[in-house]
């Protein structure tokens, strides 16, 4: 074979040599940005509530307490459950609401759940709700799931686009932040949250103000 003959042959050779290294760096780009994804959309929290004046200060335990005279009404919270039902968490009024956003995707979200239906379980005689509000799940199936697995007793708004969350004023909540749990006094406002999972003892801390409270 002549030389002129073999330089197309290496050419080609170099080509899909090439060819390949590209697609290898374009699936490693790709999945580089799935986990920068994953991690926004599923986040152990912070101390950044976004934008807005809602008056919150947050401690160095990632918990934010509002004084009475701070404190505006939670937004409308109503809809169907994860399981179907119909729920209105103003009906709740009077009593101590403790409001947890949650996806049955996210690993810090089944890192609190026990937690949370612990302290359910041991203050729902006190007067206080536990109420979740599931979000990003495309179908109720996966969170069905998660509750049951759980072991969760409360109820959950079912709320796969985040309209609930966006009820909230500016703020109160980062949509990536999840988990997020809020406190919603006996008056039905905003008295306290924490953009972040939390242990039996954080959200007991967080609770027992309130438990007092007149």
């Amino acid at each position: 074979m002549s030389a002129a003959s073999r330089a197309p042959l290496r050419s080609n050779r170099t080509s899909r040599v090439h060819g390949r290294v590209r697609g290898r760096a374009a699936v490693t780009a790709g999945a580089a940005l799935a986990a920068a994804l994953l991690l926004s959309a599923c986040s152990s929290g912070g101390t950044s509530g976004g934008g807005g004046n809602t008056g919150f200060i947050t401690g160095a335990d990632g918990i934010a307490t509002l004084k009475k005279s701070e404190r505006s009404d939670a937004p409308d919270l109503s809809g169907k459950t994860v399981d179907g039902k119909q729920l209105d968490v103003a009906e709740y009024k009077g009593k101590i609401v403790v409001l947890n956003v949650w996806g049955s995707w996210c690993s810090p979200c089944r890192a609190e759940a026990k937690n949370l239906e612990k302290v359910y379980q041991d203050t729902k005689d006190q007067g206080v709700q536990f109420v979740g509000i599931n979000t990003r799940d495309t179908s109720t199936g996966p969170a069905e799931a998660f509750e049951k697995e759980q072991g969760i007793t409360y109820p959950s708004l079912y709320d796969p686009t985040g309209k609930l969350m966006l009820r909230f004023d500016k703020g109160t909540l980062n949509p990536q932040a999840i988990p997020s749990t809020l406190i919603i006094d006996r008056d039905g406002k905003v008295a306290a949250r924490t953009l972040q999972a939390l242990s039996e003892e954080k959200l007991r801390k967080m609770l027992d103000p309130f438990l007092s409270e007149k």
